[in-house]
């Protein structure tokens, strides 16, 4: 082999009768060629193997603590797309919170029973009475949620935006204390700016005006008017902010979904509404929902509920008597706090929706605007259908996510399959999150029936007991039916082929939506 002068390129270590014309390579660059398909084959190769390791290791991680629909999801499309899949899971797989903030929860949770637990041995908080099958989904709730059946509390159910809005400013102004404010989405827009002002009139008076907005949910409002809200005296903070490093949460999808209003530790407000105008930005369609006004003992959970939020963003307790109040009587509802979220051990929202389908003795009423059921929930529709339940599922005919829409209608057949009657609203986006099981429990909150509420967002709920509050209940439930047409079955079974088949590629996804 002739000698190579050093630095020489690797045309110059070619054997000399590679380049003759006695084997077709010429000196046109042919040699070269040959060398950069070897590496780019040798890329392939190494590419083809960093694939198949990324699909092994992540085979074990994947299915460590993950239910199974959620694990057969990711290594879909992981097998798939093993890169893009990789990231994706980074970024929004694991749906655990760091363990240090999960032992700071429970660790509160205990504090916070001391500030709480000095109210419930005074006559005026009262423990209500209750059949057994009541008493039975009280004490799951309680272990679930840490928070027990307070009787004794005024509701005011209101369906109607205005209303909402008109009545919540009101308390704003009238307010003496503190305005404690904490919402998914809070929007710059003609709904927003009447709550500001409210807070910056309120603030101006000398009460403490705190807010909690969702750093995605609201990160207009962050964004364009933070200055405007500190010089207004507010104290705003986001919740969950999204940074490059995260920021100590464990993915980025994972939101404080919850909506709450407590003035004074004395009214409050919680339910399905963000502060935002109905039409949420769009001009042929509108949002419906459904809020509760409360006043009484179970006001003291929902502002435990706000504290703990405020300590976890500010690093600030506030466990004052002026933020809880000694309660007073003002009606007859027994009510329950049911808070949720990554930060329990459990999905506690998850179980207690089913535990509730499964005590159902005649009817059961769901209002959702995103139904995507996890299994153990679909199996106890089925059941309580083939016990003589009679179970109705109303959801919007429109929604504004569509692969949240496509997923959703996926479940259609296997309801009706079952027996579910399925009815689809046409007046509009129903975003009412609510449950009704006979005439004995009301469910009204930010949860939705579908994995990602059970599973993956903050969410905040009301167990209402007793005939009087499911009657209250029942009646928007019923509005709601008035306004729907029912979903036949043949009729459903004629779709399109187009249109089932994308209802079934998506369902295989509907874990991770």
């Amino acid at each position: 082999m002739p000698a190579v002068a050093p630095g020489a390129g690797p045309r110059a270590m070619l054997p000399a009768m590679w380049s003759s014309s006695a084997f077709g390579f010429e000196a046109d660059g042919t040699a070269e060629r040959v060398l950069s398909l070897a590496g780019c084959m040798s890329w392939t190769i190494l590419y083809i193997i960093s694939e198949w390791l990324i699909r092994l290791i992540m085979l074990g991680v994947v299915t460590h603590r993950r239910r199974p629909s959620s694990a057969t999801a990711w290594l879909m499309v992981i097998f798939f797309q093993p890169w893009v899949g990789l990231l994706l899971y980074l970024l929004f797989g694991e749906d655990r919170l760091p363990r240090l903030r999960i032992e700071q929860h429970s660790r509160l949770m205990r504090q916070m029973r001391t500030v709480i637990g000095r109210f419930e041995d005074q006559n005026n908080v009262v423990q209500p009475e209750l059949d057994p099958t009541q008493r039975s989904v009280v004490r799951l709730a309680q272990h679930l949620g840490h928070m027990p059946i307070l009787g004794g509390n005024h509701a005011d159910f209101m369906s109607r935006t205005q209303e909402v809005i008109d009545r919540l400013v009101a308390d704003i102004d009238a307010a003496e204390e503190h305005v404690h404010l904490m919402f998914y989405i809070f929007a710059p827009d003609a709904t927003g700016e009447r709550v500001l002002d409210a807070l910056g009139r309120a603030a101006h008076r000398g009460v403490r005006c705190r807010l909690l907005v969702d750093a995605v949910g609201s990160r207009l409002l962050v964004k364009t008017k933070w200055r405007e809200i500190a010089a207004r005296g507010i104290l705003m903070r986001p919740m969950l902010t999204v940074g490059k490093l995260r920021q100590h949460m464990a993915r980025m999808d994972l939101r404080n979904h919850r909506k709450l209003a407590v003035i004074d530790g004395r009214v409050a407000y919680t339910g399905s509404q963000n502060i935002v105008d109905a039409g949420y930005g769009h001009k042929d369609l509108s949002w419906h929902d459904v809020m509760v006004r409360l006043s009484g003992p179970v006001v003291l959970e929902l502002q435990e509920v706000f504290v703990l939020d405020w300590y976890f963003e500010t690093g600030e307790l506030l466990g004052a008597r002026k933020v809880f109040p000694e309660p007073s009587i003002t009606g007859d509802f027994s009510v329950q706090t049911l808070p949720s979220g990554p930060s329990y051990p459990i999905e506690n929202y998850q179980r207690f929706v089913v535990a509730a389908v499964y005590a159902a003795r005649q009817r059961v009423i769901i209002t959702t605007p995103y139904f995507i059921p996890d299994e153990p929930f679909l199996e106890a529709l089925q059941v309580a259908i083939m016990r003589g339940v009679d179970v109705d599922v109303i959801v919007p005919r429109r929604v504004d996510q569509l692969l949240v829409g496509i997923a959703g209608r996926s479940y259609y057949s296997d309801l009706l399959d079952a027996g579910v009657r399925v009815s689809l609203y046409t007046h509009g986006l129903l975003h009412s999150k609510t449950m009704s099981i006979d005439d004995a429990i009301g469910l009204v909150g930010t949860g939705n029936f579908d994995i990602r509420s059970f599973d993956l967002n903050f969410e905040l709920n009301l167990v209402f007991y007793g005939e009087h509050a499911t009657a209250a209940l029942r009646t928007l439930q019923h509005q709601y039916l008035s306004r729907s047409f029912r979903l036949n079955r043949a009729d459903w079974a004629k779709r399109p082929l187009r249109q089932r088949l994308a209802e079934n590629v998506i369902k295989l996804t509907s874990p991770l939506l």
